[in-house]
């Protein structure tokens, strides 16, 4: 008989690998397409984007975004790997040989404890490198071309006082969490507070204790522009206060946010967010054990019996609402009226505990 379980343990354990990893592949194509066609709109008109340049940004945009979508993955994979097991009448099989529901879902249990930890470990610390080698790409492409790249509705912000005055910049892109940023509008005033000047850049890195501003044109209220190579503006902002302030805890690698946390603390910034995605990514890998325990509550019904759809329904209509209540969690966490680790592990914990009920209920009576 163990021989037997360990068989079909294998067996159903491959079947729900392949068809999460299918319902993965499934959806990074789509959305692979869909972000390589908005990306070919926006560089229709630009000579510094090939087509293959286009195609590459768009590659190495998509894993990121598809992170947040790896629960509902293997919910829809583990739903489509049991209904398909249900309409073969291989469940049926494997009940009247003695094995229980609990015996043919830990594989798949088991499975994705393994996918989580390595989407923490390994696929995390991917999608950040990838989706920085984006941002240096689109920012070849588009240059110095307004409303290209990657950037919010106002664009970055940094506000700086030293003993020449006050210098506000702004950037419409960042690279490397702020330490590289183009298309730039800077605004200096004196030390009165009188304004002095308004520069235009086209890039500016940061070194130690000053910025380096390149492709520079300078207007002032009584002088004519002036064009520049370069122009240095000291600064007391640190490499370690840029990145957190321009970084997001969604671009910051699983193994870095340690060192973000403690850096953050120390220089006085919020830790909330950094902290809320560390706990996130630890609590990853039970995640997606939830939600093969929801898609089995719901597909493990015979299908003679009808009511499937109905079923179907139900775990999408979970899997859902988990989605909401981790957003919901996520604000609160943001906001500091949830602790990080409650926010992160809530929605695992009411994943797991409602597919085990639910499971429990339907097997065992």
């Amino acid at each position: 008989m163990s021989m037997i379980t360990n068989t079909i343990g294998r067996y159903f354990a491959g079947r729900f690998l392949v068809a999460a990893v299918g319902v993965f592949v499934s959806i990074f194509m789509l959305l692979v397409l869909v972000d390589y066609i908005e990306m070919v709109r926006r560089t229709a008109g630009l000579a510094t984007a090939p087509a293959l340049m286009v195609a590459q940004t768009s590659l190495y945009r998509v894993p990121q975004a598809l992170e947040k979508l790896m629960p509902f993955c293997i919910l829809i994979g583990a739903m489509t790997c049991y209904l398909a097991l249900s309409r073969r009448l291989e469940l049926v099989v494997a009940r009247a040989a003695g094995v229980s529901a609990w015996q043919f879902i830990s594989p798949a249990l088991f499975a994705a404890l393994v996918l989580g930890v390595l989407a923490t470990i390994v696929y995390n610390p991917m999608s950040a490198t990838l989706r920085e080698e984006s941002k240096r790409m689109e920012a070849r492409m588009f240059g110095d071309a307004s409303g290209g790249g990657v950037q919010d509705a106002s664009g970055f912000w940094i506000n700086q006082v030293n003993a020449d005055g006050q210098t506000i910049i702004n950037a419409a892109r960042s690279e490397q969490q702020g330490l590289r940023l183009t298309g730039l509008t800077v605004f200096r005033f004196d030390t009165e507070n009188q304004f002095s000047e308004r520069i235009e850049a086209r890039e500016a890195t940061l070194e130690p204790g000053r910025w380096i501003f390149k492709g520079v044109r300078s207007y002032s209220l009584d002088s004519p522009m002036v064009e520049q190579e370069t122009l240095d503006i000291a600064t007391t902002l640190t490499p370690a206060q840029v990145r957190n302030s321009f970084s997001t805890p969604e671009t910051v690698s699983f193994w870095q946010l340690p060192s973000y946390i403690r850096s953050s603390e120390s220089s006085g910034f919020a830790t909330a967010g950094y902290r809320l995605q560390y706990h996130k990514l630890i609590a990853q890998p039970f995640l997606l054990v939830a939600m093969v325990m929801l898609a089995a509550s719901v597909s493990l019904r015979f299908f003679r019996m009808g009511g499937v759809q109905k079923m179907v329904l139900y775990g999408v209509g979970a899997g859902f609402l988990l989605y909401v209540l981790s957003k919901v969690t996520e604000d609160l966490s943001k906001a500091e009226l949830m602790h990080p680790i409650a926010a992160a592990w809530l929605p695992v914990c009411v994943g797991g505990l409602t597919g085990f009920l639910a499971l429990l209920y339907l097997e065992d009576g």
